[in-house]
C-alpha cells in the first residue's frame, strides 16, 4: 500500500499495543516502524533496476525481518524513553514487532504481494485491493486523528483507535467478497462465450474496489475484460494478445530474462518492434480503459548487444492525459 496508509496502520497498531502507557509516543513510533519495510526502495542505489524491482517486498517484508528488527528498535526506543517507567523493554519490542509485521500483511493484499515467508520464494498476493484506495485509508486516518486528540487515559481514545482498525479491516474483508462476486461473473461469462482458458487472474482497478479487471490466459495468448458491480450488460472480452513466448527462446537462459519472467509470475507477452523485443508485464493492467488497444503499463525494451547479451530498459507508459483516463475510469466504475 501507499506510504500514508502504512503510516496510519503503524500508528494505529502502536496505539493499540502501547498507547495506554505512553500516549502519542506509541503512535509516533508505530508510524515510523510502519514505514521501515519500504526502505528496500533504496536497493536501487546498490543494484541494477531489474534486480532491485525483483527484490522489492522481499526480505524487509517478511516475518523474519520483523522478528530481527523488533528487539533492536525496541531497545533503542526504551533507551530514548528510559526516564519513563510506564513501558518495559518487552512492551517496546511488541510495539515494533506488530507495527512492522502488519506492514507486509497489508501489502499482501495488493497485486505485487510480499515475500512474507522469506527465504522461501513463495509470494503472498491476494490481489483484492489497489495500492491506493481512499475508502480504506481516509476513514482510518480520520478515526486515528480523533483518537490522537484524546488523553491516553481517556477510554474514548482506545474506542476511536479500535474503530479505525475495525472499519479498515471490515473494508478489506468486503473487497474479498467483491472479488469473489466478480470472479463468479467472469467465470460465468467465459462459459457462456465458450472461451476455453488455462487460468484467470483478477484484480481491482485503480483507486476503487468496484471495478475489476480480469486477465484470462488461453493456450496461445491472453484476453482482458472489465466488470463493475454496477454493470447491467454482459461482460465483453478483448481480442487475444498472442503470447509470443517463443521469441525469448534464444535468450531464456540469460539471468535478466529469467528475472523478468519471475517478476511477471508468468503473466507476460512479447511483441517484436524493429530491432528490439518488448516484454509486457500484464499484472499491473493497462493505461486506459480500451481493453483492445490500451497498452499495458509495465513494459521492458529488450535489445541484444554485439556479445549476444540481452540489455533491458524499462519502458515508460504514456500517461500524458491523466484527466481523460480518470474520467474513463470513473465512467466505467458506474457501470456499462
Amino acid at each position: 500500500m501507499d506510504s500514508l496508509t502504512q503510516i496510519v496502520l503503524g500508528a494505529a497498531v502502536g496505539e493499540a499495543v502501547l498507547g495506554k502507557k505512553v500516549g502519542n509516543r506509541a503512535m509516533l513510533w508505530g508510524a515510523i516502524a510502519g514505514t521501515i519495510p519500504d526502505l528496500d526502495v533504496f536497493l536501487r542505489y546498490f543494484v541494477d533496476d531489474i534486480t532491485s524491482t525483483e527484490m522489492h517486498r522481499g526480505f524487509s517484508h517478511s516475518i523474519v525481518f520483523a522478528v530481527l528488527m523488533a528487539p533492536i528498535l525496541g531497545w533503542i526506543a526504551s533507551r530514548i524513553h528510559k526516564k519513563r517507567k510506564e513501558a518495559t523493554l518487552k512492551n517496546w519490542c511488541w510495539l515494533f514487532f506488530w507495527a512492522i509485521v502488519t506492514h507486509p500483511l497489508l501489502d499482501a493484499h495488493t497485486t505485487w504481494g510480499t515475500q512474507f515467508f522469506w527465504p522461501f520464494e513463495y509470494r503472498l498476493a491476494y490481489k483484492n485491493i489497489f495500492v491506493i484506495d481512499p475508502l480504506y485509508t481516509l476513514p482510518f486516518l480520520i478515526l486515528l486523528i480523533i483518537a490522537m486528540f484524546h488523553k491516553r487515559t481517556n477510554p474514548r481514545r482506545r474506542i476511536f483507535n479500535n474503530a479505525g482498525l475495525i472499519v479498515s479491516t471490515s473494508y478489506m474483508l468486503l473487497t474479498l467478497i467483491f472479488k469473489w462476486i466478480s470472479f463468479g461473473e467472469f467465470q460465468e461469462s467465459l462459459d457462456a462465450n465458450h472461451i476455453e482458458y488455462v487460468e484467470m487472474d483478477l484484480k481491482p482497478t485503480p483507486l476503487n474496489s468496484v471495478l475489476w479487471n480480469a486477465q484470462v490466459e488461453t493456450k496461445t495468448g491472453y484476453r482482458v475484460a472489465y466488470y463493475s458491480l454496477f454493470d447491467s450488460k454482459d461482460i465483453e472480452f478483448s481480442h487475444e494478445f498472442p503470447k509470443n513466448h517463443h521469441l525469448l527462446d534464444p535468450y531464456k537462459d540469460q539471468n535478466v530474462v529469467q528475472q523478468l519472467i519471475k517478476m511477471s509470475s508468468g503473466w507476460y507477452f512479447i511483441e517484436k518492434e524493429s530491432d528490439k523485443l518488448i516484454f509486457y508485464d500484464m499484472r499491473f493492467g493497462q493505461v486506459g480503459m480500451d481493453q483492445d488497444d490500451s497498452k499495458f503499463m509495465w513494459k521492458y525494451d529488450l535489445t541484444v548487444n554485439s556479445d549476444g547479451k540481452v540489455e533491458v530498459e524499462r519502458g515508460r507508459p504514456d500517461v500524458s492525459n491523466v484527466s481523460q483516463m480518470f474520467d474513463e475510469l470513473l465512467k466505467r466504475i458506474k457501470g456499462n
